[in-house]
């Protein structure tokens, strides 16, 4: 069973941000989970516009850009900008007047389209934009902050997508309070990858290749 493991960089340490890349890339993480927050779209701000620029510049992985913003199109532009093809960009379809519009936008610059889920947003008002993405994010937390527990009513919105990826032809994805019970009992279910934060990954007294080479060695 094979399943991504990607790194929320919101928890990292940025006094020694770019040691921290080089050792999670040396564990073989592979993607490096960038949260954008705006103060408006979610009650938070967190990872800026230069931090994007600086891991993008110094992470051989690829990128997973999730835009917690709102109205995404009226800044993409200067995301994509600081982004390399083949990187992802999730934004929230409720915070868009027109997401396709702006999921177009993603798609000619050479990125991966994805939309994020809220635990409240529910799968019939994104069921179209499913045939536009590669890749659906599953919010199991409020969006905003790190830390949060685990909202058990995600569970049958889940059962939903999974019913739906193999014919809509998108990977689902987990963000928030992910546990190692979590994976033991999606992955196998069918869920593509997983955002590892403070539940798991950071500020942990193993090194990050230990950490990384348990979770994928997990028996199921």
């Amino acid at each position: 069973m094979t399943y991504e493991l990607n790194a929320s960089m919101m928890c990292a340490n940025y006094g020694r941000l770019e040691e921290e890349v080089n050792h999670l890339e040396e564990a073989q993480i592979d993607s490096f989970h960038i949260d954008i927050m705006d103060g408006r779209y979610v009650p938070n701000f967190a990872m800026s516009l230069n931090d994007l620029s600086y891991i993008s510049g110094k992470a051989k992985k690829p990128l997973d850009v999730h835009l917690m913003i709102e109205h995404p199109r009226n800044l993409i532009d200067i995301f994509l900008k600081k982004l390399r093809p083949g990187d992802t960009v999730y934004i929230h379809p409720e915070a868009e007047y027109h997401p396709s519009t702006t999921l177009q936008l993603i798609i000619d610059a050479g990125m991966i389209p994805g939309i994020a889920i809220n635990p409240g947003t529910s799968v019939e008002t994104v069921y179209e934009m499913l045939r536009i993405v590669d890749k659906v994010l599953v919010m199991s937390v409020n969006p905003g902050n790190a830390g949060q527990m685990y909202l058990p009513y995600v569970d049958s919105k889940i059962t939903k997508l999974l019913s739906l990826k193999d014919e809509m032809k998108f990977k689902l994805y987990w963000d928030g309070a992910c546990s190692l019970d979590k994976i033991k009992k999606y992955a196998p279910m069918g869920f593509d990858g997983f955002v590892l934060g403070s539940t798991i990954l950071f500020g942990k007294d193993r090194s990050y290749s230990e950490i990384i080479n348990s979770v994928r060695n997990m028996n199921f």
